[in-house]
């Protein structure tokens, strides 16, 4: 009798560590992100003060256009770098919620099924019926959340795959027009 108040007791024990785990990793997702918009910001700063002296060097209209178009691909460059970072950190911390989430439902699932199993054992005759269909019943909800979680794998799989692949294509539809623009100067 005194093992189902021990084994809630170890559930709630678990709990917490589940929540402090995913507070953890939060509050490290928070600090990455603080962290690059800092730099980014620096970097933002720094570039502009360059640019901008160098524009203002400029000794004609032409050069002028030159280096407008010169100065636009590393900010374009950055800027696509700067979302890949964010999309890399938000991926990850996505990543390590879901094993924590995962550990702690597999969790339950064991603390659950030994309270159920201790239940069944003293269970009264005749309610083999009952049982059967509770046990029939978890079993279906956990294929069912299997099933979730393995497509919910596959979704993030896919948006990861075409996330790389816009970037790619954005940045060679970038290069492609700078080198458009500058063979029509040239010309």
């Amino acid at each position: 009798m005194n093992t189902l108040p021990a084994q809630f007791a170890e559930a709630n024990k678990a709990s917490i560590e589940a929540m402090l785990t995913i507070a953890n990793t939060v509050f490290a997702s928070a600090e990455r992100l603080a962290a690059l918009n800092l730099n980014t910001a620096r970097t933002i700063l720094e570039d502009s003060v360059v640019n901008t002296k160098a524009l203002l060097a400029a000794k004609d209209i032409q050069e002028l256009a030159s280096l407008q178009a010169t100065l636009a691909q590393p900010s374009l460059e950055k800027s696509l770098a700067y979302s890949r970072s964010i999309y890399e950190i938000a991926t990850q911390t996505q990543s390590e919620l879901a094993k924590a989430s995962e550990a702690q439902i597999a969790e339950m699932k064991t603390t659950m099924t030994n309270s159920l199993d201790q239940s069944f054992k003293n269970a009264p005759a005749g309610s083999e019926v009952a049982v059967a269909a509770v046990k029939s019943a978890i079993a279906a909800a956990n294929s069912a959340y299997d099933n979730m979680t393995k497509a919910a794998k596959q979704v993030t799989e896919m948006t990861e795959a075409n996330v790389a692949a816009a970037t790619t294509a954005t940045i060679h539809a970038v290069g492609s027009s700078n080198l458009a623009t500058k063979s029509k100067k040239s010309a």
